[in-house]
């Protein structure tokens, strides 16, 4: 898998905020910012779990951040289980 970006930052850096296209964003409204809550990302929590060692070199492998990486993967795969749980809970 590659992982290499073909963006090309350096233009991305050089605009200015008034050549940015979005005229495709709805203006916010009052009653969006009245309705609005403040939600603060949840502290993560340190585990030790056991993973074998081809699976580690593997996210290793993948760049930097292979803890971060191993985190995010767990959590798309607890994610699809919940779906697949709710969805399997309801009756026919």
């Amino acid at each position: 898998m590659n992982n290499t970006s073909r963006t090309d930052w350096a233009r991305i850096d050089a605009m200015s905020d008034e050549d940015i296209d979005t005229s495709d964003i709805p203006p916010l409204s009052e009653e969006f910012f009245a309705k609005a809550q403040l939600r603060m990302p949840k502290s993560p929590v340190r585990v030790s779990v056991q993973v074998d060692p081809e699976t580690l070199a593997w996210f290793q492998a993948q760049g930097k951040d292979a803890e971060q990486q191993m985190s995010v993967a767990l959590k798309i795969y607890a994610e699809a289980h919940k779906a697949h749980s709710a969805s399997a809970a309801k009756p026919a």
